[in-house]
């Protein structure tokens, strides 16, 4: 099964049986996996059924792709979508100071065309 595409989807939120039949599993999978990972959060109404959000479609993507596709244990797929949070959040303070670095060499160029008119 390839990837489900969030593009498409344009509603705030999907029933768990929206969410099953987008990934061709059994609803009690993903209630399993909503116990098993943090980072499955739907929110519940009055009834107490669940409603979830686009990005927690995105972490049952990356969920059912690491433990249906690639093979990964449950504990293995939790450790790798930490690794890859604590990576991307270092990888964002890089790009920060980078970026702030460039505009400063900016700034000093444009500092110094100034001064020499």
């Amino acid at each position: 099964m390839n990837k489900v595409s969030t593009e498409n989807l344009t509603k705030l939120y999907y029933t768990i049986g929206e969410v099953s039949s987008m990934f061709n599993v059994n609803t009690s999978l993903i209630r399993f996996w909503e116990k098993e990972f943090q980072v499955i959060s739907p929110k519940k109404n009055r009834k107490g059924n669940r409603l979830f959000t686009v990005k927690d479609i995105e972490n049952i993507n990356k969920i059912y792709h690491l433990v249906k596709v690639k093979g990964f244990t449950l504990d293995g797929a939790k450790n790798s979508i930490k690794a890859k949070d604590d990576y991307s959040h270092e990888e964002n303070v890089i790009d920060n100071d980078s970026i702030i670095a460039r505009l400063k060499a900016i700034k000093e160029m444009l500092l110094t065309m100034k001064s020499s008119y």
